[in-house]
């Protein structure tokens, strides 16, 4: 997923992209989050020793989904070629997901439900770019400063957890 958000950055390198990327964090959070709120098993407790509910990769596999999704029809409009493509990705989506199960790390529950957040999740963090943020964001340089600032530390930081948090176990 990182890759995927490598590459948009890199093609569009601007705040809303930031705000995706944000969003693949806050989104990353949330699934940590929620998987100590809910506690779920996993199928063989054996291969990962954290709680299975929900899967995050599928979470975060969907939101990147969701993402590339909303980004191409933003940019290309919706056509018969952006919808063969949208179909195609999330096809995609759901074969990376389902390996989750094949490998016997998750329960298709627990897959499914990840996906369904994952893609919610990023489409009401677009909404919330499009209806709120993009208007202070336009209207008022600071806003462009700290967004941009914000998102790059915001970011940072989970990386660090995150490698802190993977080399404890």
């Amino acid at each position: 997923m990182a890759a995927v958000f490598g590459i948009i950055l890199l093609w569009r390198h601007d705040m809303e992209v930031l705000w995706a990327t944000l969003g693949g964090v806050v989104n990353a959070c949330l699934s940590t989050a929620l998987k100590g709120i809910l506690n779920h098993e996993r199928p063989v407790s054996t291969l990962r020793s954290d709680p299975g509910m929900p899967s995050s990769h599928a979470q975060s596999i969907f939101y990147t989904v969701a993402f590339c999704i909303i980004l191409m029809i933003k940019f290309f409009g919706f056509n018969e070629i952006t919808a063969v493509i949208s179909a195609l990705i999330f096809a995609m989506g759901s074969y990376f997901s389902w390996l989750r199960v094949s490998q016997r790390f998750h329960t298709l529950n627990q897959v499914a439900v990840g996906a369904v957040l994952g893609f919610c999740f990023s489409i009401f963090w677009f909404w919330l770019w499009d209806a709120l943020l993009i208007k202070a964001f336009i209207a008022h340089f600071w806003v462009r400063v700290v967004g941009a600032a914000g998102s790059c530390v915001g970011f940072l930081l989970y990386v660090v957890w995150k490698w802190a948090h993977d080399n404890k176990h």
